[in-house]
């Protein structure tokens, strides 16, 4: 099962009380702040959560898996996420 968006802006409405546009507003905020805030390569740290890193990832060979052919893929910026001990115990069951 997946979570979707659509699906935390329904949590928040039945958990929090907020209207469902008021809960739709909070969620696309919080994303947009999210998304802010690793554009500009910053790290992003939620607490009992786990942290969001932007890392730099070099250039490397690759292969056309169709053609065969050999490639040179540029270097890039990839975001990682790193779970805190808090959550990595409750995925285990414990905590």
């Amino acid at each position: 099962m997946t979570l979707t968006k659509e699906k935390i802006i329904d949590s928040i409405y039945n958990q929090v009380g907020l209207s469902k546009n008021q809960s739709r507003r909070v969620v696309e905020s919080l994303l947009e702040i999210i998304k802010q805030t690793l554009a500009k390569k910053e790290d992003l740290l939620i607490s009992g959560f786990g942290k969001f890193i932007v890392k730099d990832k070099g250039a490397r060979k690759g292969r056309n898996p169709q053609t065969k052919e050999d490639l040179k893929l540029r270097a890039r910026k990839v975001v990682v996420f790193r779970t805190s001990g808090v959550l990595r115990k409750k995925i285990n069951h414990k905590g």
